[in-house]
Protein backbone atom coordinates (compact mmCIF):
# COMPACT_ATOMS: atom_id res chain seq x y z
CA UNK A 1 0.00 0.00 0.00
CA UNK A 2 1.68 3.55 -0.65
CA UNK A 3 1.88 5.97 1.75
CA UNK A 4 -1.12 8.11 0.11
CA UNK A 5 -3.59 5.21 0.69
CA UNK A 6 -2.23 4.71 3.95
CA UNK A 7 -2.83 8.05 4.87
CA UNK A 8 -6.56 8.02 3.53
CA UNK A 9 -7.03 5.04 5.43
CA UNK A 10 -5.80 5.81 8.51
CA UNK A 11 -8.27 8.17 8.84
CA UNK A 12 -11.30 6.24 9.02
CA UNK A 13 -9.97 2.40 9.52
CA UNK A 14 -8.24 1.10 12.55
CA UNK A 15 -8.32 -2.26 11.06
CA UNK A 16 -5.78 -0.89 8.59
CA UNK A 17 -3.83 1.15 10.59
CA UNK A 18 -3.73 -2.87 13.03
CA UNK A 19 -2.08 -4.37 9.59
CA UNK A 20 0.23 -1.76 9.61
CA UNK A 21 1.84 -3.25 12.57
CA UNK A 22 4.21 -5.55 10.78
CA UNK A 23 5.60 -3.41 8.33
CA UNK A 24 9.17 -1.92 8.28
CA UNK A 25 10.22 0.46 10.71
CA UNK A 26 11.67 2.65 7.42
CA UNK A 27 8.32 2.99 5.60
CA UNK A 28 6.95 4.22 9.42
CA UNK A 29 9.50 7.08 9.89
CA UNK A 30 8.55 8.03 5.94
CA UNK A 31 5.07 8.17 6.83
CA UNK A 32 5.88 10.46 10.26
CA UNK A 33 7.71 12.96 8.34
CA UNK A 34 5.09 13.53 5.34
CA UNK A 35 2.68 13.35 7.47
CA UNK A 36 4.74 16.15 9.70
CA UNK A 37 5.18 18.11 6.00
CA UNK A 38 1.29 18.17 6.02
CA UNK A 39 0.72 19.43 9.46
CA UNK A 40 3.32 22.17 8.70
CA UNK A 41 1.96 23.19 5.30
CA UNK A 42 -0.67 26.16 6.33
CA UNK A 43 2.04 27.63 9.36
CA UNK A 44 4.59 27.61 6.08
CA UNK A 45 2.39 29.45 4.13
CA UNK A 46 1.33 31.78 6.38
CA UNK A 47 4.58 32.40 7.73
CA UNK A 48 6.08 32.64 4.08
CA UNK A 49 3.49 35.53 3.26
CA UNK A 50 4.06 36.64 6.75
CA UNK A 51 7.65 37.65 6.12
CA UNK A 52 6.91 38.77 2.63
CA UNK A 53 4.26 40.97 2.94
CA UNK A 54 5.33 42.47 6.15
CA UNK A 55 9.01 43.48 4.40
CA UNK A 56 7.21 44.66 1.66
CA UNK A 57 5.23 46.84 3.68
CA UNK A 58 7.60 47.96 5.68
CA UNK A 59 10.18 49.09 2.59
CA UNK A 60 7.19 50.86 1.47
CA UNK A 61 6.55 53.11 4.05
CA UNK A 62 10.05 53.62 6.18
CA UNK A 63 10.97 56.29 4.65
CA UNK A 64 8.47 58.30 3.86
CA UNK A 65 5.36 57.60 5.85
CA UNK A 66 6.67 56.52 9.23
CA UNK A 67 8.08 59.28 11.84
CA UNK A 68 11.30 60.11 12.68
CA UNK A 69 13.23 57.06 14.53
CA UNK A 70 16.83 55.64 15.08
CA UNK A 71 17.72 52.05 16.51
CA UNK A 72 20.64 52.06 18.46
CA UNK A 73 21.98 48.89 20.69
CA UNK A 74 18.95 46.98 20.24
CA UNK A 75 16.48 49.84 21.44
CA UNK A 76 14.32 52.25 19.15
CA UNK A 77 13.69 55.61 19.98
CA UNK A 78 11.79 58.27 18.88
CA UNK A 79 10.05 61.57 18.93
CA UNK A 80 6.79 60.89 19.19
CA UNK A 81 5.32 60.80 22.97
CA UNK A 82 2.81 57.88 22.17
CA UNK A 83 2.25 55.01 19.80
CA UNK A 84 2.17 56.13 16.03
CA UNK A 85 0.12 53.76 14.11
CA UNK A 86 -0.50 53.29 10.22
CA UNK A 87 -2.82 51.65 7.87
CA UNK A 88 -1.03 50.48 4.57
CA UNK A 89 -1.97 48.23 2.14
CA UNK A 90 -4.15 46.31 4.66
CA UNK A 91 -1.46 46.45 7.18
CA UNK A 92 -1.30 47.89 10.29
CA UNK A 93 1.71 49.59 10.79
CA UNK A 94 3.09 50.64 14.31
CA UNK A 95 6.15 52.51 15.63
CA UNK A 96 6.48 52.96 19.69
CA UNK A 97 9.99 54.29 21.10
CA UNK A 98 7.60 54.64 24.47
CA UNK A 99 7.46 50.80 25.64
CA UNK A 100 3.48 51.07 25.42
CA UNK A 101 2.95 48.33 22.94
CA UNK A 102 3.93 44.68 23.25
CA UNK A 103 3.59 41.64 21.09
CA UNK A 104 0.56 40.79 22.25
CA UNK A 105 -1.17 44.26 22.32
CA UNK A 106 -0.08 44.20 18.65
CA UNK A 107 -1.88 41.00 17.57
CA UNK A 108 -5.04 41.77 19.60
CA UNK A 109 -5.09 45.68 17.42
CA UNK A 110 -5.19 43.92 13.74
CA UNK A 111 -4.68 40.46 12.54
CA UNK A 112 -1.77 41.61 10.21
CA UNK A 113 0.88 44.21 11.22
CA UNK A 114 4.20 44.93 11.40
CA UNK A 115 5.47 46.77 14.66
CA UNK A 116 8.70 48.68 15.39
CA UNK A 117 8.51 48.72 19.14
CA UNK A 118 10.54 49.56 21.95
CA UNK A 119 13.05 46.47 21.54
CA UNK A 120 11.18 44.36 19.59
CA UNK A 121 10.56 43.92 15.72
CA UNK A 122 6.98 42.34 15.70
CA UNK A 123 4.87 40.77 12.36
CA UNK A 124 1.49 39.50 13.24
CA UNK A 125 -0.56 37.63 10.44
CA UNK A 126 -3.40 36.13 10.60
CA UNK A 127 -3.21 35.85 14.64
CA UNK A 128 0.28 34.31 14.30
CA UNK A 129 3.01 36.42 16.52
CA UNK A 130 6.72 36.45 15.51
CA UNK A 131 8.64 38.36 17.44
CA UNK A 132 12.83 39.72 17.01
CA UNK A 133 14.88 41.48 19.20
CA UNK A 134 16.97 44.11 17.11
CA UNK A 135 19.98 41.95 16.87
CA UNK A 136 21.13 42.71 13.23
CA UNK A 137 19.38 46.12 13.13
CA UNK A 138 20.68 49.50 13.23
CA UNK A 139 20.14 53.11 12.23
CA UNK A 140 17.26 55.37 11.49
CA UNK A 141 14.56 55.54 8.55
CA UNK A 142 17.07 55.98 5.85
CA UNK A 143 19.29 53.30 6.93
CA UNK A 144 16.66 50.86 7.46
CA UNK A 145 15.31 51.24 3.98
CA UNK A 146 18.67 50.29 2.24
CA UNK A 147 19.10 47.68 4.99
CA UNK A 148 15.39 45.89 3.78
CA UNK A 149 16.77 46.75 0.17
CA UNK A 150 19.10 44.34 1.18
CA UNK A 151 16.97 41.29 2.79
CA UNK A 152 14.22 41.43 -0.03
CA UNK A 153 16.97 40.80 -2.21
CA UNK A 154 18.02 37.65 -0.60
CA UNK A 155 14.62 36.38 1.09
CA UNK A 156 14.34 33.42 -1.60
CA UNK A 157 17.44 32.37 0.35
CA UNK A 158 16.22 32.95 3.63
CA UNK A 159 12.78 31.52 3.95
CA UNK A 160 13.29 28.12 2.19
CA UNK A 161 16.16 28.19 5.23
CA UNK A 162 13.94 29.24 7.84
CA UNK A 163 10.82 26.93 6.60
CA UNK A 164 13.15 23.59 7.07
CA UNK A 165 13.75 24.89 10.45
CA UNK A 166 10.53 25.02 11.41
CA UNK A 167 9.73 22.03 9.11
CA UNK A 168 11.87 20.22 11.42
CA UNK A 169 10.77 21.32 14.85
CA UNK A 170 7.89 20.30 13.79
CA UNK A 171 8.63 16.75 12.49
CA UNK A 172 10.45 16.25 15.72
CA UNK A 173 7.49 17.19 17.80
CA UNK A 174 5.19 14.91 16.12
CA UNK A 175 8.01 12.11 16.39
CA UNK A 176 8.18 13.06 20.44
CA UNK A 177 4.14 12.59 20.09
CA UNK A 178 4.17 9.07 18.61
CA UNK A 179 6.55 7.74 20.88
CA UNK A 180 4.76 9.19 23.58
CA UNK A 181 1.30 7.88 22.44
CA UNK A 182 3.16 4.66 22.04
CA UNK A 183 3.80 4.38 25.71
CA UNK A 184 -0.38 4.95 26.16
CA UNK A 185 -0.08 1.20 23.98
CA UNK A 186 1.79 -0.66 26.26
CA UNK A 187 -1.38 -0.04 28.72
CA UNK A 188 -3.67 -0.72 26.08
CA UNK A 189 -2.45 -3.93 24.73
CA UNK A 190 -2.30 -5.28 28.29
CA UNK A 191 -5.74 -4.04 29.06
CA UNK A 192 -6.76 -5.50 25.92
CA UNK A 193 -4.34 -8.72 26.05
CA UNK A 194 -2.85 -8.45 23.20
CA UNK A 195 0.56 -9.25 22.14
CA UNK A 196 2.38 -6.22 20.48
CA UNK A 197 5.80 -5.23 21.35
CA UNK A 198 6.64 -1.69 22.04
CA UNK A 199 7.87 -1.18 18.26
CA UNK A 200 4.21 -2.89 17.31
CA UNK A 201 2.63 -0.52 18.95
CA UNK A 202 5.07 2.61 17.75
CA UNK A 203 4.20 2.15 14.02
CA UNK A 204 0.49 1.81 15.11
CA UNK A 205 0.64 5.09 17.00
CA UNK A 206 2.16 6.19 13.82
CA UNK A 207 -0.78 5.79 12.05
CA UNK A 208 -2.93 6.41 14.94
CA UNK A 209 -2.49 10.51 15.08
CA UNK A 210 -3.51 11.30 11.13
CA UNK A 211 -7.13 11.64 11.87
CA UNK A 212 -6.31 14.47 14.49
CA UNK A 213 -3.47 15.62 12.83
CA UNK A 214 -5.44 16.68 9.30
CA UNK A 215 -8.35 17.75 10.69
CA UNK A 216 -6.20 20.56 13.07
CA UNK A 217 -4.24 21.09 9.77
CA UNK A 218 -7.77 21.92 8.25
CA UNK A 219 -8.51 23.72 10.84
CA UNK A 220 -5.19 25.76 10.66
CA UNK A 221 -5.64 26.53 7.05
CA UNK A 222 -8.76 27.65 7.33
CA UNK A 223 -7.18 29.95 10.79
CA UNK A 224 -10.52 28.44 12.96
CA UNK A 225 -9.79 28.72 16.32
CA UNK A 226 -11.34 24.67 17.89
CA UNK A 227 -11.69 25.16 21.78
CA UNK A 228 -9.65 22.63 24.09
CA UNK A 229 -8.35 21.85 20.65
CA UNK A 230 -5.17 19.93 22.54
CA UNK A 231 -7.00 17.82 24.60
CA UNK A 232 -9.82 16.84 21.73
CA UNK A 233 -6.27 16.14 19.69
CA UNK A 234 -4.61 13.33 22.33
CA UNK A 235 -8.48 12.21 22.84
CA UNK A 236 -8.94 11.59 19.49
CA UNK A 237 -5.09 9.87 18.75
CA UNK A 238 -5.65 7.70 21.82
CA UNK A 239 -8.99 6.60 21.01
CA UNK A 240 -8.13 5.52 17.41
CA UNK A 241 -4.58 3.85 19.08
CA UNK A 242 -6.86 1.88 21.42
CA UNK A 243 -10.01 0.32 18.30
CA UNK A 244 -6.46 -0.35 16.63
CA UNK A 245 -5.20 -2.43 18.95
CA UNK A 246 -8.58 -4.03 19.63
CA UNK A 247 -8.33 -4.75 15.95
CA UNK A 248 -4.84 -6.82 16.31
CA UNK A 249 -5.56 -10.27 17.00
CA UNK A 250 -4.85 -11.98 20.04
CA UNK A 251 -2.55 -14.52 18.90
CA UNK A 252 1.41 -14.11 18.66
CA UNK A 253 2.17 -11.84 15.69
CA UNK A 254 5.06 -12.68 13.22
CA UNK A 255 8.18 -9.52 13.54
CA UNK A 256 9.15 -8.08 10.73
CA UNK A 257 11.53 -5.09 11.09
Amino acid sequence: MNIFKQLWVSIFSPKDIASFQNQGIGKTILYVFFISLIAFLPSAFYFGTMIVDGIDAMHETVSEDLPAFEIKNGTLTTEEDEPFSLNKNGYQIFVDGTGTLTPEKVASEADEAVALLKSDLVFVSGGNVQSSPYSVLEGDNQEISTWLDSVESVLPIIIPLLLLILYLFTASGIFIKVTIIAAFGLFFKNALARPLSYRHLWRISAYSITLATIFFTIMDAFQAIVPFASIISWFVTLMMLYLSIKETSANKIGNRD
